[in-house]
């Protein structure tokens, strides 16, 4: 869906993206006769390479017309960066990091995306896999109806309502006024229930202030949860669910004037499902059936407000647990994503 182009004008600057400061990244343009006929990105993320102990380079915002020449020119090009910065594989894509928009769409082409979705045509996958990239990592989105409970196996309620009176645990909804401060909270859960993915590399300081940022103009308290112990006020677990402003954005063609300002003041009357973007609890706390608390918590909001379904994920193929979750509520894989790596 097209995004506003300020927003856009932001994201891509490097005095102005958190990415940056840990980051650093160079654009590139295919062009044949004065024509643009593609776009991508090389970079390097250094705090992920500090923490996973790698030496990657990744690439990102790739578009192009459905030519094999100018795929392999902007891949080289993209290498030709990353070889000279000396990384040893090549990546992608994602949209500097594998939180934004990420993977080449390889299934569910008939289904609209959805916010930070990308959405590729079928070549895409057939002309990058003859460009000689192999598969890293398949990410999946599961669609899921929460108003449909009859399809969850009963064990989930068993588990979500002994999570109070066994382990005192309760779920509260993030607050708007305070995000940034639960944004720490975001951040310390994100960090230990993820911190063994294939993809992670933890939020820093910046990172977080620019998310809080961000999410300020998606924020819906019913979707925004953190589960935190009665007694000593700690953290243990959270879901960031956000309504798909895309369905908003397709309304106002990327633009806020003349009247795409209409359209985003009514984004929540507009907006009728959600992405489940983050869904996490602390290693410690797995056993407590706080995920299951979590997701009644989620069929809950959906009475009370005007989205009834949506997509959770992405969800690493290799994630297990996570995977298995789905399943045991209902879930069915609509969409699978592909990043792909080559060796330099």
């Amino acid at each position: 869906m097209p995004l506003p182009k300020l927003e856009r004008w932001v994201f891509l600057n490097r005095r102005l993206n958190a990415f940056f400061s840990h980051g650093e990244a160079e654009y590139f343009l295919a062009r044949r006769d004065g024509r643009v006929v593609g776009r991508i990105t090389a970079q390097v993320n250094h705090a992920f390479n500090d923490y996973q102990k790698k030496n990657w380079g990744w690439f990102g915002f790739l578009e192009f017309e459905d030519d094999q020449e100018v795929l392999e020119a902007l891949l080289s090009a993209a290498e030709a960066w990353l070889r000279g910065r000396g990384v040893e594989r090549m990546v992608g894509p994602a949209d500097f990091s594998m939180n934004e928009e990420s993977g080449i769409l390889i299934e569910g082409f008939d289904l609209k995306p959805m916010i930070k979705q990308p959405w590729h045509p079928p070549y895409y996958r057939q002309r990058i896999e003859q460009a000689g990239m192999t598969k890293a990592m398949d990410l999946l989105m599961w669609k899921l109806e929460v108003t449909e409970r009859e399809k969850v196996l009963p064990v989930i309620w068993e588990l979500a309502e002994k999570v109070r009176s066994e382990h005192g645990i309760r779920v509260r909804p993030m607050r708007r006024w305070q995000l940034r401060k639960d944004m720490d909270a975001f951040a310390e859960v994100y960090n230990s229930a993820w911190s063994s993915n294939w993809d992670f590399v933890p939020y820093s300081k910046k990172d977080l202030d620019a998310y809080a940022q961000e999410l300020q103009l998606v924020f819906d308290k019913h979707w925004f949860m953190i589960a935190e112990r009665e007694d000593t006020g700690e953290v243990v677990g959270m879901a960031i669910t956000v309504p798909d402003i895309n369905q908003a954005l397709v309304k106002m063609k990327g633009r806020f004037f003349p009247f795409g300002w209409w359209y985003f003041l009514r984004k929540g009357k507009i907006m009728d499902r959600v992405r489940v973007g983050f869904l996490g609890v602390k290693p410690e706390y797995q056993h407590t059936g706080v995920a299951a608390k979590l997701y009644q918590e989620h069929f809950d909001a959906a009475e009370a407000r005007p989205q009834k379904g949506g997509e959770m994920g992405w969800i690493l193929e290799t994630n297990t647990a996570m995977n298995r979750g789905m399943e045991a509520m209902g879930g069915r894989v609509v969409k699978k994503y592909r990043v792909y790596e080559r060796e330099l």
